[in-house]
């Protein structure tokens, strides 16, 4: 008898080694498989713990795997730490939209009203029949080759006076308008990596918390988007091509808004970025690296507070290829004195070593974030304190009773932000000596100032023998 039980179990753990397979529900598993389990009622229940079990395990294994009931999530051992499954637990506040027909429940009085902080995910293309109202909830896709909004809705796709989210997704336009959404000041919307086609305007975005836009392109479509009235607006990576109309009409009250990243491509006959309407920003605006081109109006301006030949306001800062680059570091202002030979204008001394401003009237032939105030004197209208290099050229002859020899010395003066008088800066003094009481000459005046919103330069001219008068044939100065 004992005998034939050791032969019995000699043959099964020869069985065992060679098919090195268990089957349970099955007598055939897998060849590929070292177990194998069939069910239509029963399923596989792993080790279920506390996260204080969990951690607690000595000498965990990589690749271990329990049931954290603390978190209601499974975990794995990844050798070093535990690791959340993502996706093993479905959000409460989720709903997955494979057909209209999943948004029966949201269909109220002819708007489809998503659930606020709901996240709806699309799966496929659906044609909406009537308009979104976003209320606050995120509308999201994995693959905006597949996931796609039709609008059918003959109006706006999105419209109401509530904002919401929106992540990779593809929207068709259907040959219709896709926003319309007017809120009340403290209302957000955000999208993430939105792409939208063939519709007759991207449409409206007014008075709004914030708008957020993280990879926008808008392709086929009859005109842009227009905003206004937004406390924060951003943009991050914008492309406009092959469109019509006006990419982005900017207007009424901006606190902080910032463009950046992207291209527009403008045909004949349309516009880039619409700011006509002199949007004010009460804080700072920024539009760069946007690649602007095309035969069309780039940029159709500010009308107002805006220097020739620039776009924008001083509350810009804009450095994008194909329009002009406005920013504080790009200031630059000339003053002009010229005569014609054997004219001039008389600079008076009233006394021994005394600077005075040199008198003329100035003209101006380049001003960017600068004004002229008067006659020599340019005012710093930028945002941002920094140093500025001058240069000034001042042609001069003497006139009787001067004396060969008598000297003069000539200066930057600079006055600060609500002043009337300039002061001569010093080291930047250049001295010229008179060969005669008609001698004409010129001298070079260089240096460098620092000045703050407000601040403004001169040049001055100092006299160091009697009272007297130099006479200015002209003075060309420049500040960059």
């Amino acid at each position: 008898m004992k005998t034939y039980r050791i032969v019995f179990v000699l043959l099964f753990l020869f069985q065992f080694n060679t098919y090195s397979q268990v089957g349970i529900g099955t007598i055939d598993p897998h060849v590929s498989s070292i177990l194998e389990m069939e069910s239509t009622t029963q399923g596989v229940l792993t080790p279920r713990m506390t996260t204080l079990q969990k951690n607690a395990i000595a000498t965990a294994v990589e690749g271990l795997l329990v049931f954290d009931t603390d978190e209601d999530a499974f975990y794995y051992f990844d050798s070093s730490a535990w690791v959340k499954l993502e996706g093993s637990v479905t959000r409460d506040n989720y709903k997955l939209v494979k057909s209209i027909a999943d948004l029966s429940d949201e269909l109220v009085g002819g708007k489809y009203v998503l659930n606020e902080d709901y996240v709806y995910e699309i799966n496929g293309t659906i044609t909406f029949d009537y308009p979104i109202d976003l209320n606050g909830a995120n509308m999201i896709g994995e693959d905006t080759g597949e996931d796609i909004l039709i609008n059918g809705t003959g109006g706006a796709l999105f419209s109401g006076a509530t904002g919401g989210r929106l992540k990779d997704l593809l929207i068709r336009g259907n040959g219709q308008q896709v926003f319309d959404i007017t809120g009340t000041g403290s209302e957000n919307v955000i999208g993430y990596s939105i792409v939208i086609t063939g519709a007759s305007s991207i449409g409206t975005l007014s008075d709004l918390g914030v708008v957020f836009f993280s990879v926008l392109q808008m392709v086929g479509s009859d005109d842009g988007l227009s905003v206004s009235n937004i406390n924060s607006f951003f943009v991050q990576s914008i492309f406009w091509t092959s469109n019509t109309g006006t990419c982005l009409t900017l207007s009424g009250s901006f606190g902080n808004l910032q463009i950046a990243n992207g291209r527009i491509v403008v045909e004949s006959g349309d516009t880039g970025i619409d700011v006509s309407a002199d949007p004010t920003i009460t804080i700072s605006a920024s539009l760069t690296g946007v690649n602007i081109s095309g035969a069309g109006d780039r940029v159709n301006g500010y009308v107002g507070n805006t220097y020739p030949g620039y776009n924008f306001t001083n509350d810009w800062d804009v450095d994008c290829p194909g329009i002009p680059v406005e920013t504080d570091s790009n200031a630059v202002g000339d003053a002009n004195l010229n005569f014609s030979s054997g004219t001039g204008q008389n600079t008076t001394f009233s006394g021994n070593s005394v600077a005075n401003k040199i008198q003329g009237t100035t003209v101006s032939n380049n001003l960017f974030r600068f004004s002229r105030d008067g006659n020599n004197r340019l005012v710093y209208e930028g945002k941002q304190k920094r140093y500025f290099t001058v240069t000034s050229s001042v042609s001069f002859q003497g006139v009787a009773p001067q004396s060969d020899g008598d000297t003069y010395v000539f200066y930057v003066a600079k006055g600060d932000s609500g002043d009337t008088v300039a002061t001569p800066v010093l080291e930047t003094g250049t001295a010229r000596q008179l060969g005669s009481n008609t001698d004409i000459g010129a001298v070079a005046v260089v240096g460098t100032v620092e000045l703050s919103p407000g601040d403004f330069i001169e040049i001055w001219v100092e006299n160091y023998f009697q009272d007297d008068t130099l006479y200015i044939a002209s003075i060309n100065t420049v500040i960059r």
